[in-house]
């Protein structure tokens, strides 16, 4: 099993219960592994407690099917913010990224398809066989949207000007004055280097659904059916829900050795990527710990954190924890709700923790052959090695996948990304076959038509997407050795994604910035002293970014200087 039993031994165990740490971090995810090595390098003494018996959260990689290495939740690398590579010197521990030969890749029924790349000549070569008019717009929409992301980089880099809770000093509260200055002067510099033309064009991206902005752009129903399919990622919502287009901005944020909207596949398999952190926070004296699970946060009477209570029993004590988890699991399982404001519970309570998601990891004998696509490889081909779009060549077909979920019904003609990460990494199958990662939608948590928990109505989904890629990929099914399906409930319960949501909670406007996780609380800290938020559920939010272990990191350091003072 990959990574088993990860720093779990007796000895490790004992030294975590005889030492008082500085920090506790709850959860040996990418974020909780960032910002125990940040706090590490700032001086603190820090242990990372894991629940389950490997590292990385939904980074992970393991072995369910003897020979095949699945990345079985996360599966592409391309949000991680490059000054935590270059900060924690990841590629000298071990982080290696394959770039794909292309893109995007959608097979069409009709026998056409769209193979997305390399380079402009190729995309508008590839795009005009669609429409001559979305050829020449695809330069320009592509342009518009990483001149967005240059913006957004500030954002997600940065601490969100939070108001200040609690007794401060006249210094603090004049620091705070000078630090909240200086962001929203930063804020309106970036805003006139856009110009208000494209600030105005920002907003519209921002407040629109993905349906208006491709419409507004594209003519042929595959083109935006491609693009489309970025914006729905790991939720409940539709094409046509307002506010959609930030998650497509969301996914081209990324980038790989400076390429934006380059996704990477990465050596090993995503959970390389949680190994890469875990040497750099170890090389920082970062103690790991898995088999760890915590129970409850021990918190004392004036509302200040002492520590944590394992499930075992065991009691580690600790002014300074940091928790990983999702915020209902944190504020609502592990912290007493004596020690919480009542309209703080109802806000988290009441946050949208829906999901769409069951991703399937499969084993095959052989790649799938594309009808649509033959391009004389005899085994990889460009194609496989690109992120291929399966039930999506219009936007009416995502529309009715989704409205399938909305009536209570996995959909019908699932929606799926499809990558072949064996066809650049042979460290992940045996010789000659290979591995694939199926992220599919529309599953609601509970169906109203069976139960995720019976096995029948697994496979029948199951069952559902492997014919669905026959259609485009004849022979597909039988091809298949395993599978390992993971549902809304199952990835809560295997990983603690509440209600299955990959982001910790829904990625819309009204979740994001100053209001990730809640209002008033979008600075990492919480209404218990000491207890700190540093997974996806704050700012900036989900995907494999880091961003918010890095900057829950900076937080903690600046309030352990303030107290040293």
């Amino acid at each position: 099993m990959w990574l088993r039993g990860f720093s779990s031994s007796a000895s490790a165990t004992r030294v975590l219960k005889e030492k008082k740490w500085d920090a506790l971090v709850i959860g040996a995810g990418h974020n909780g592994l960032i910002a125990a090595a940040y706090l590490a390098r700032g001086g603190l003494s820090v242990a990372v407690l894991e629940r389950r018996h490997v590292i990385g959260g939904a980074a992970v990689t393991e072995e369910i099917i003897p020979g095949f290495k699945f990345s079985r939740c996360s599966y592409l690398l391309s949000l991680l913010r490059p000054s935590i590579i270059r900060e924690l010197e990841l590629v000298k521990h071990g982080l290696k990224l394959l770039k794909p030969m292309y893109t995007s890749f959608t097979p069409c029924l009709d026998g056409r398809y769209l193979l997305l790349g390399p380079n402009d000549e190729h995309n508008f070569l590839e795009m005009s066989k669609f429409s001559k008019r979305d050829a020449d717009a695809y330069p320009r929409y592509e342009s518009q949207l990483h001149k967005f992301c240059k913006f957004m980089d500030f954002l997600l880099d940065s601490h969100t000007p939070e108001t200040l809770h609690g007794d401060s000093s006249l210094i603090d509260q004049l620091r705070d004055k000078l630090n909240k200055s200086v962001f929203w002067t930063r804020c309106l510099q970036h805003a006139l280097s856009l110009g208000q033309k494209d600030m105005v064009d920002l907003m519209d991206l921002l407040l629109s659904p993905t349906s208006k902005v491709l419409h507004k752009w594209f003519e042929s129903d595959v083109v935006k059916a491609t693009l489309a399919a970025d914006s729905i990622i790991g939720s409940m919502a539709s094409i046509h829900t307002p506010g959609s287009g930030y998650v497509l901005l969301h996914h081209v944020m990324g980038e790989t050795d400076g390429e934006r909207s380059i996704w990477s596949h990465v050596e090993g398999g995503m959970g390389s990527v949680s190994l890469a952190i875990s040497n750099a926070a170890k090389e920082a004296g970062v103690h790991i710990v898995t088999n760890a699970e915590v129970s409850k946060l021990m918190i004392e009477d004036s509302g200040i954190v002492n520590g944590v209570l394992l499930a075992d029993g065991e009691q580690l004590c600790s002014s300074i924890v940091l928790s990983n988890a999702t915020p209902y699991k944190t504020f609502i399982e592990l912290v007493p709700q004596k020690f919480l404001p009542d309209d703080f519970v109802c806000a988290i309570k009441n946050s949208d923790y829906s999901s769409g998601t069951t991703k399937i990891n499969v084993a095959v004998d052989k790649l799938p052959q594309f009808q649509s696509c033959k391009l004389s490889h005899p085994e990889v081909g460009p194609q496989h090695t690109a992120t291929i779009h399966i039930g999506s060549e219009s936007m009416e077909e995502i529309g009715s996948a989704c409205q399938d979920a909305w009536n209570g019904l996995p959909s019908r003609r699932p929606v799926m990304e499809m990558t072949i990460p064996s066809s650049l990494d042979k460290t992940i199958s045996p010789p000659g076959k290979h591995v694939v990662s199926l992220f599919t939608q529309y599953t609601p948590y509970k169906p109203s038509d069976g139960g995720w928990e019976n096995p029948t109505y697994r496979e029948s989904y199951a069952q559902r997407c492997f014919n669905l890629i026959d259609e485009y990929a004849p022979s597909f099914s039988s091809s298949v050795i395993g599978y390992d399906m993971l549902t809304p409930p199952d990835l809560e319960r295997e990983f603690g994604l509440t209600g299955g949501n990959i982001f910790h909670g829904a990625m819309g406007l009204d979740s994001l910035f100053l209001m990730r996780p809640i209002k008033g609380w979008s600075d990492h800290r919480t209404p218990i002293r000491g207890l700190y938020m540093c997974g996806s559920g704050s700012h900036p939010g989900g995907g494999v970014m880091g961003a918010p272990g890095r900057n829950a990191a900076h937080v903690v350091l600046q309030d352990v200087k303030k107290r040293s003072r």
